[in-house]
């Protein structure tokens, strides 16, 4: 899969700022809020990649590790002196249907704002007939209130004519917010019950985003709205019985985890650098294994897999 986006979004920005202009007395409440750890104010040299900021050879370093920073916001408000911008970008039709015609590509998500449609069909148009290479598109939208089901259908009558796979209708409730709380669920559940509940939404299956987390299960269920065949159910001779399933077999598709999924992977990837240093977790398989068992303790809940204890 790859993610594109029609016009400016929240999951396409990098924050940025001039580590010299920070006074030196500064509490530096931007680097202990970044859930990615991608503000550094301290002397050092990446492995992983460049600052966004960078002084001379053997001058203190700083500023936004670009390759960690995922467009949060949450360094921005905090900032006591306002230092901290945002670099926004927008994918290019051109390059992504380039990408596409490689057939390596199985899905595309398509971030909109919901608002309004007309960066979406210039997308959308741009990329051609490339999408037939595709089989699955998953178009991503935060809560617009009433005009909600109107944009979407307004979407969908966008896509269909060239739309010869699946499509999938991500729900961004909270987005980039599952690692704050148990709380932050709210509203992707919400969100996922009144979706659910409209008979006059386009086709589409509907996955939660944005704001999910380990509770957002629980959520689903109080609300009759989480129901899955179990893994052996979706196969029949060996043969994946996906392809057969429709839409309104299940009310809720899928969860998509984000945020909540760096933090859990984030608390390994930490410990396994403290003892260490920088280093790619496949070379230190006991870090590897507690990583996965992590993910699978998350997902099995969705997939109904028998997840070890």
């Amino acid at each position: 899969m790859i993610s594109v986006n029609d016009d400016e979004d929240l999951h396409f920005r990098k924050a940025e700022f001039d580590p010299a202009d920070c006074p030196q007395d500064c509490s530096r409440p931007c680097e202990i809020v970044c859930p990615a750890n991608a503000i550094s104010l301290e002397e050092e040299k990446s492995s992983a990649g460049h600052l966004w900021n960078n002084n001379e050879e053997g001058k203190k370093q700083g500023g936004v590790l670009t390759e960690r920073c995922y467009g949060c916001g949450r360094c921005i408000p905090v900032c006591p002196y306002d230092k901290i911008r945002v670099h926004t970008y927008v994918r290019d039709a051109a390059a992504t249907s380039e990408l596409l015609r490689r057939e390596e590509i199985d899905a595309l998500e398509i971030h909109t704002s919901g608002r309004q449609t007309l960066h979406f069909r210039s997308l959308w148009e741009g990329l051609g007939d490339t999408i037939h290479h595709l089989r699955l598109v998953a178009v991503s939208f935060p809560d617009v209130g009433d005009s909600t089901i109107s944009t979407m259908n307004a979407m969908y009558s966008i896509m269909e004519p060239r739309l010869r796979c699946f499509n999938l209708w991500q729900l961004d409730g909270r987005p980039m917010s599952g690692d704050i709380g148990r709380g932050a669920t709210r509203e992707s559940v919400a969100f996922a019950v009144r979706l659910a509940a409209a008979s006059d939404r386009p086709r589409g299956f509907l996955q939660l985003a944005g704001g999910t987390n380990a509770h957002t299960v629980a959520g689903l269920k109080k609300h009759g709205l989480f129901q899955t065949k179990s893994v052996s159910e979706n196969f029949k001779d060996g043969q994946s019985m996906v392809g057969s399933l429709g839409p309104l077999d299940a009310p809720i598709g899928g969860i998509a985890y984000g945020g909540y999924a760096r933090k859990v992977v984030g608390r390994i990837l930490s410990a396994m650098q403290s003892q260490h240093g920088l280093t790619c977790i496949e070379e230190s398989p006991d870090y590897l294994f507690k990583a996965l068992a992590e993910a699978l303790a998350l997902v099995g809940t969705v997939k109904c897999y028998d997840v070890p204890s």
